[in-house]
């Protein structure tokens, strides 16, 4: 009899301690969607800005003129509103910090995963992931004042680089973005089962060829989206180009010695100025921003379907 009054007010305690729970579970619920929600709205209310005075742009200039022209000048007396000094810029910066942070961001990842101790990697990847904390401000005065003046004094010519360009505007974001490649393809490998390199190694196989030819390809869904994750940080990267790279955009730019304004540069230093606000040179800043927009789009979505190609299950 007491062993049956016991199950029953445990029962009851447990049946209380559900009842409790589940306002406490629907609240969590409600905050989890609505901040979905909120995500979603962002995104809608960004698009709906960019929307009309982007088709004001347009209705005046042409398209083909917008994506093929070489020269973008719509400040200057002689206007011209073609993207691709702008976009070219933008590339190259961009193709310069990957080459500086993806073997970076990859040797720390593979460091932690594989060969530090538990004790060093909690010590060295807040460390790493701090670098993500610094304002892109700080690094575009950085790269201005620190990495120019040594970049200048190895390269004494006269064809050298100029006071701003796109080389250390790149060196400057690749450090950047180091941190976020770092940390999730660091997390990709450590989800990777421990089974897999057991297995590899009762072949005699090396630790390295463990790291290069087992953990990195069976991570490899998260690596690619750590390093689709970089590029779109630094296509929309505006504090360090803007401080670092330059402002020419009447001509295509291509040598990163030289220096060049990026679409995100141009929006920042465009919306600083005293322009009326409905006048075509106003609207182009939308439209360099819808471009800017679908670019990064895009990128998310290619890194979607690359996770889900690249994606690994273990059971």
């Amino acid at each position: 009899m007491a062993i049956s009054t016991s199950n029953a007010g445990s029962a009851a305690g447990s049946a209380l301690r559900r009842g409790r729970r589940r306002p406490v579970d629907s609240t969590v619920k409600v905050l989890l969607v609505a901040a979905a929600l909120v995500s979603v709205a962002t995104t809608i209310g960004i698009v709906i800005a960019l929307v009309q005075p982007t088709i004001g742009f347009f209705q005046q200039v042409s398209i083909v003129e917008f994506v093929t022209g070489t020269s973008w000048t719509p400040t200057f007396a002689q206007k011209a509103y073609g993207v691709l000094p702008l976009v070219a810029a933008t590339l190259t910066v961009t193709g310069v910090a990957l080459a500086i942070a993806v073997p970076l961001g990859l040797g720390s990842a593979i460091y932690l995963s594989e060969y530090a101790n538990p004790r060093t990697r909690k010590v060295l990847k807040p460390i790493i992931e701090l670098l993500a904390g610094v304002p892109t401000v700080v690094y575009g005065f950085v790269a201005l004042f620190a990495l120019n003046p040594l970049l200048q004094k190895w390269w004494p010519t006269d064809n050298g680089p100029a006071f701003q360009n796109l080389l250390i505007a790149g060196i400057a974001m690749g450090i950047m973005i180091v941190p976020t490649i770092a940390s999730i393809s660091e997390d990709s490998m450590a989800a990777v089962p421990r089974s897999l390199r057991e297995g590899a190694y009762a072949l005699a196989s090396t630790k390295m060829q463990v790291s290069t030819r087992v953990v990195v390809p069976a991570a490899m869904s998260g690596i690619v989206a750590a390093v689709v994750l970089g590029i779109s940080r630094a296509v929309g990267e505006t504090m360090i180009v803007t401080i670092a790279g330059g402002l020419t955009s009447d001509r295509i730019v291509l040598n990163p010695l030289e220096g060049a304004a990026t679409m995100t540069a141009f929006i920042a230093n465009i919306s600083s100025g005293d322009i009326p606000v409905g006048s075509l040179d106003y609207d182009s800043v939308f439209a360099v921003g819808a471009l800017l927009f679908l670019i990064t789009f895009a990128l998310n979505a290619v890194s979607i379907r690359m996770v889900r190609r690249f994606r690994e299950v273990y059971e």
